[in-house]
Parts: C-alpha cells; structure tokens; sequence
C-alpha cells in the first residue's frame, strides 16, 4: 500500500499520527489566533456585549468544526473551512449605526448567495464577471483601515503597541507562520504586566477582571437573534460580505485545494455545505463560512504526511480542536473583549498585512486595469456612505463603471 506505515480501517495510518494531529492543532491555533482580533472589532461594530460574542464565536467555532471534519471524514481528502477573515473586516467597518437584527438579516441573506452559488455550480461564472482587479482593490480597500491603525497606536498606546510591533518584526524573521499568534502573546504580556494599563470596559488591568468577565459570558444560553432586512444593509453589507467572502475566501481555498493534488475535491458540494452551515448558524451570529486557504495549507503540506491520502486525518483532527474551541467559547470571548482596543487592532493589522499586499500587487498588476482598480481602492477606503449604502458597494460600483470608461472602443 502507497505511503508509510501500516493502514487502519476507513483509511487512517496507524503510523505517523502524531506529525498530523500536531498539524491539525496548528492549523486552528494559527487560523484562530492571526484572525479572531478581527472577529471581535466585526462584534464591537455589531454593539455586541461579552456574552453575545461567545454566542457568536461558539457558533462559528461549531460551524468550522462541522464543516471541517465531517467532510474530511466524507471524502478522505483534507478539506478545512474558516470565517470569512476580510468579511469580518468588511463588517468592522460597515456595521457601525446597523441595527443588530438588519445585520443578522444580511448575514442570512449573504448565506443563501453562497448556498446557491455552490449548489448551482455559478460560483466561477459568477466571479468571473468581476475582474480580479476590482476585487482585489475591493479587499485592499477594506483593510487598508486595519492597516493604519495598527501603527495609529503607538501614539495611544506606545507600552502595549511598541512590544508588539517589535516581536512582530523579530518573529517574522525567525518563524513566520508564528509571528501573529507570538505577537498576540507579547501584547498580553504588556497588558497585564505594564503597571497603569487598563483591559478596555472590564475594568483595572489584571487576571481577576477578565475572570470575571469570563464568568459572566460563560453562563449566558446562546440565543438565536431575530432578524430583519433594509435594502441599504443587503446592498451595503450582505452583497459585499458575499463578492468579499467568494472572491478572497473561496477563490485562494480552491486555488490551495488543486496546487495540493487535490483537484478533483467536489467544489461546488463543498461551497454548498458551507453556505447551509452558514445559513443555519447566522442566527448566532456566524457571518460567512467559507474554504480555507492559509490555515489549509498546514494541512497539506509533505511533511504532515508523505502520502497525499492520508493528510485527510490532519484536517478531521483541525475540525475536532474546533469543536472543541466551541465549549470555551465564553471565556475566549470575554477575554478579547476586555482587550484595550489598541492592543487588538494592532493584532488584527498586523496579520493582515499579507493580505493587503496581495490585495494591492493583485489589484495594479494588470496595466489595462490599474486605474480602475485603484477607484475602486480609494473610494473603498474613503469610507463614503451614500444613501445608507456603505463603501465596499460603492468601490465595486465605481471600479466597474471606471473600467468601462477606460476600456479602448472597438474600432
């Protein structure tokens, strides 16, 4: 039999755990720790306490966990699934002044675009009707905010920011793929050693606030919100939460899926299950599931197992440390959200900086796009709102009609 070590039943190597249950756990801690700053600035936008974001990171938890080892189980390929990263910083600068039940209402509205794009096979017809230009300028729009104010506190904030900034700098070096979460551990160092420092609305700085904190989220019951729809939210935050969350989400994960040697993993199925877990959870408050791409990678690389086929087991064991994440949901959240907002922003900036560069390089590569593209950038990140509709509409709306103004007429 092809690979190493002897073969168990269903498929699972009975030799060689270790390396992919170790990669599993990877996977979540370097997905959850370089994104979820992120995950609580979308809640803070959302005017969410520290129990409603435990009932919003439980829900999300339990949807990658689900998602992520039943189909791995299902098709004994690596399959992982994420939040929707930039759509979780689309919604940090959206859903301020957005009544929390038309928020609820785009996140189920944005479900059922994903749902139909996998279940009806439109996905690659649907985005490719949007150049990867604009789409790129869309996201770096989005982010660049992230960005700014990451290096906007060490004015505010210069003994938790400058520790931060510093280990991120000496990290990257060293190890890149720990840099976020090592920079998160040295700005809570700074948070709780710093003599004078403050954890936001928990109170004076130090381990028994946030306890209690902790406390108070975990024993809340997790309750489904009520939705409700306006045309300015499902314009201005549900379509640009779906264009978001397919063109930066979903595109890298297939692209991640097919240079792994896994080209033939049903796409549009899986895009299905994602946009119905999605569709299910959004009630809690889970905005966009979707393919993972970084965090996938870990998944599938060589040395996680030399044998293609067997690096599906790393991927049920990532979905399990999701599950389990589900349970501490609580005080996970209370934790972040008694954060300085400084120190999280700085976090969230930080690992996005990828991401906005790629954002960039993508949106100027092409030179009969580049104008357009940075339209749609710079009235991304402008932060217009016009009649209720935020920017990220508009930035795709602005990119479009500039790329048809720009386009040669045909002779």
């Amino acid at each position: 039999m092809a690979g190493t070590g002897a073969s168990m039943p269903g498929g699972a190597p009975s030799g060689g755990v270790l390396p992919m249950v170790v990669a599993g756990f990877v996977c979540v801690l370097v997905g959850f720790a370089s994104s979820y700053a992120i995950v609580v600035q979308a809640a803070r936008a959302m005017g969410l306490d520290a129990a409603q974001l435990a009932t919003m990171t439980a829900a999300l938890a339990l949807g990658m966990g689900l998602t992520t080892l039943l189909p791995s189980l299902w098709l004994r390929i690596p399959v992982v699934t994420a939040w929707s990263t930039p759509g979780a910083a689309l919604l940090a600068v959206s859903l301020p002044g957005v009544p929390l039940p038309e928020a609820i209402g785009a996140f189920l509205a944005c479900a059922v675009l994903l749902t139909v794009a996998g279940a009806s096979g439109l996905f690659e017809r649907w985005m490719s009707r949007i150049p990867m230009s604009i789409a790129s300028a869309l996201l770096a729009g989005v982010l660049l905010r992230f960005g700014l104010d990451a290096f906007g506190g060490l004015a505010s904030a210069p003994a938790i920011v400058g520790p931060m900034l510093a280990t991120f700098l000496v990290a990257r070096r060293v190890s890149p793929r720990w840099a976020v979460p090592t920079t998160l551990i040295a700005g809570l160092v700074a948070v709780f050693a710093g003599p004078g420092l403050t954890l936001g609305p928990a109170g004076p700085a130090g381990a028994p606030a946030v306890a209690a904190a902790a406390s108070a989220a975990a024993s809340v019951v997790p309750l489904a919100w009520p939705p409700a729809f306006s045309v300015s939210t499902l314009l201005g935050v549900a379509l640009p939460l779906f264009v978001v969350t397919m063109a930066s989400q979903n595109l890298p994960g297939v692209a991640v899926l097919r240079a792994s040697g896994y080209g033939d993993a049903p796409i549009s199925r899986l895009l299905t299950i994602a946009g119905v877990a999605t569709l299910v959870l959004a009630p809690f408050g889970a905005f966009a599931l979707n393919l993972a791409a970084i965090s996938a990678a870990l998944c599938m690389a060589p040395d996680v197992h030399p044998d293609p086929r067997r690096r599906w087991v790393a991927a049920a064991c990532a979905g399990g440390f999701y599950l389990s994440m589900a349970a501490f949901a609580g005080p996970l959240a209370a934790l972040f959200a008694a954060l300085p907002r400084e120190m999280v922003i700085a976090v969230a900036g930080l690992a996005l900086l990828p991401t906005i560069g790629r954002g960039l390089l993508a949106a100027v590569s092409n030179d009969d796009e580049r104008e357009p593209a940075l339209v749609t950038f710079l009235v991304t990140a402008s932060g217009v709102v016009l009649w209720g509709v935020g920017s990220a509409f508009w930035g795709v709306v602005f990119g479009v009609a500039a790329l048809l103004a720009w386009r040669p007429r045909a002779a």
